[in-house]
């Protein structure tokens, strides 16, 4: 008995020191694992699409950006067929438990497709892509819950293939009683087509310095190019000089303009076109444009509009083009972040592009593909 009561208060102790994020995912795994909500999948296909419905998630506390309770489970489009398919559009959107009744996407915080790249790869004899880079084929997030591909485009897929999905739910404003959400993911495809063409995913993000011994003193006298980090153990990095650089940081009161080189994550090895871009970031953004340092051009500017009356992201602004944009393998190219924030305490930001190119490696495999 004196044992179970030390380790009740142990791990009392334990969560309260807690980060918020953490704590939403102990809450999350106890409500679903104790029964106290709801936490079955609801999922649906057909010939042409996926509907799949969140288990429960709770909302009891403000949690902002990438702090909210959150689910993740592997999908397939249609695991009794294994035929290539073509997926071509994304939305996420927030549901009463009902399942029926839409809420505010206010609730959203993220969505993402990740791909199995040794199943996803190896079916193509692609393995060197293996590795490469993180496996996230999109995000739908905050301001930019839904879009299409280009007409023509799509993104290739077996219809038994495993897909990664993830959603984080996010609550800015509400405070008092808890009350529950689930989030809706729709992804629309086709029947494979000859006719189409293939994008391939890049993931672009900023990242910035920071001292690794002394991550959270921020910016000083000698080091005023240091961010201040919004923990270490996620979304930090080293680039080839060993510096620690973080993708999720603290935006202070006022106006600020952050740019960061993103070749290498480009990973440009031939040239080729550019034809989607959705883009995700934090309340308090104002634009993040994609500029090609070389050429000194602007390739596109995605712009947040951000609520006046409460925190939030009303929109974002995505491209699209089946004409698209050329992008070279011995040019440089950076992503330009301008952030404004209006309040009088500091706030969190990230900011990244998923950047669709034309996948000529793949449309060649696809040409001698025979189902």
């Amino acid at each position: 008995m004196l044992f179970i009561v030390l380790l009740t208060i142990v791990g009392g102790i334990y969560y309260l020191r807690l980060p918020n994020r953490h704590k939403a995912i102990v809450k999350t795994k106890l409500y679903h694992g104790l029964g106290i909500v709801d936490e079955k999948w609801n999922i649906q296909s057909n010939d042409s699409s996926i509907r799949v419905i969140t288990p429960t998630l709770v909302i009891d506390n403000i949690y902002k950006s990438m702090e909210g309770p959150k689910v993740i489970r592997s999908i397939q489009l249609d695991n009794t067929k294994n035929e290539l398919v073509w997926i071509t559009s994304f939305e996420t959107k927030a549901l009463s438990t009902n399942e029926v009744d839409q809420l505010s996407n206010d609730y959203i915080c993220h969505t993402n497709i990740d791909l199995f790249e040794g199943e996803h790869y190896s079916r193509w004899q692609l393995n060197d892509r293996i590795g490469e880079q993180y496996p996230r084929l999109t995000s739908m997030s905050n301001g930019i819950e839904s879009y299409k591909f280009p007409e023509g485009f799509g993104f290739p897929v077996f219809t038994n293939e495993n897909l990664l999905l993830a959603t984080q739910s996010l609550n800015h404003n509400i405070k008092g009683d808890p009350f529950d959400i689930k989030h809706e993911v729709n992804l629309g495809f086709k029947p494979h087509s000859k006719l189409m063409k293939p994008l391939m995913s890049k993931t672009v993000f900023v990242m910035l310095p920071y001292d690794s011994e002394n991550p959270f003193q921020g910016p000083s006298d000698n080091s005023p190019n240091m961010c201040l980090p919004i923990e270490t153990n996620n979304h930090s990095y080293k680039n080839d000089q060993g510096e620690s650089l973080s993708g999720h940081w603290v935006i202070f009161p006022g106006k600020e303009t952050y740019n960061y080189d993103i070749t290498h994550q480009l990973q440009l090895k031939d040239s080729t076109t550019m034809h989607h871009i959705a883009t995700h970031l934090h309340p308090f953004s104002e634009t993040l444009a994609l500029r090609d340092k070389t050429a000194d051009s602007i390739l596109f500017v995605s712009k947040a509009e951000n609520y006046v009356d409460k925190i939030g992201l009303k929109s974002v602004s995505y491209f699209s083009s089946t004409e698209g944009i050329m992008l070279y393998p011995d040019h440089n190219y950076e992503l330009v972040l301008h952030t404004n924030n209006t309040t009088k305490i500091n706030q969190d930001m990230m900011a990244s592009m998923f950047v669709f190119l034309y996948d000529k490696e793949m449309h060649d495999k696809l040409k001698s593909y025979q189902p």
